[in-house]
């Protein structure tokens, strides 16, 4: 099969980590993948939620925003709509869910990190991007916190990144654009570790059902698609 962008079934986008991209959070990175590029910043507060409070133990959750430019057609704002809408809901959990499975809470004392990810361009796999550059975002943050005294120990277990893969044409590609999204039979998104274990899967048959062995084989080779992007990850974090 020969994909519209020209890569193989089994090819990555270029992809690029840019840390410390503005000046004022703990953390900021700009991720972007192909086309799809990504603010991420983390923010401390002293605050957890509240079944959270006495308890000596932090939170990290996520905000997600698709910026009104980030598409070829301009959508509105969610705050000038008055709500978030599900989409936007469903993602910000993820990234929430996701992060926090890398760090032991119970080390950052009662605090909040916040990982907001705003959309500035959109070409698919903007979850995925959102978590593979949130977490270097959430790294430097925490780093920061240790600098600063506020922890005294390391919290991060493991590294955590994010990759899409679909089956497009009944041939399985890793890491589909918006080109390839919108027609994709099923679509799938795996959050891994830097050791191949599974965090999160979603995906759902959007055209045609798929098997067992098919499932298997997206997420052997999402694996390989993670590990490019953690290898991405360590390289940006030693610079």
């Amino acid at each position: 099969m020969t994909r519209t962008n020209g890569r193989s079934q089994d090819e990555m986008r270029p992809a690029q980590i840019t840390r410390n991209y503005t000046k004022n959070a703990l953390g900021s990175v700009l991720m972007e993948a192909g086309d799809t590029i990504v603010l991420c910043t983390a923010s401390s507060d002293d605050r957890v939620p509240f079944h959270l409070r006495g308890k000596n133990q932090g939170w990290i959750t996520g905000e997600y925003s698709m910026l009104p430019g980030s598409t070829q057609i301009r959508s509105s704002r969610e705050a000038a709509r008055g709500r978030q809408g599900g989409r936007t809901l469903e993602i910000q959990r993820l990234i929430g869910r996701s992060l926090r499975s890398c760090v032991a809470l119970d080390q950052l004392g009662e605090r909040t990190i916040t990982i907001d990810c705003d959309v500035l361009q959109a070409d698919g796999g903007t979850r995925c991007a959102s978590i593979t550059g949130g977490y270097v975002a959430l790294v430097d943050a925490i780093n920061q916190l240790i600098k600063r005294g506020d922890i005294t120990t390391n919290p991060v277990l493991h590294q955590v990144a994010a990759v899409s893969v679909g089956i497009v044409n009944d041939a399985i590609c890793l890491d589909i654009d918006y080109s390839e999204d919108q027609f994709a039979q099923t679509d799938m998104n795996f959050v891994m570790t830097d050791h191949g274990e599974i965090v999160e899967v979603q995906g759902t048959a959007e055209g045609k059902v798929f098997t067992l062995d098919q499932l298997n084989e997206m997420a052997n080779v999402a694996r390989s698609g993670v590990f490019q992007l953690t290898e991405l990850q360590k390289q940006a974090l030693s610079t």
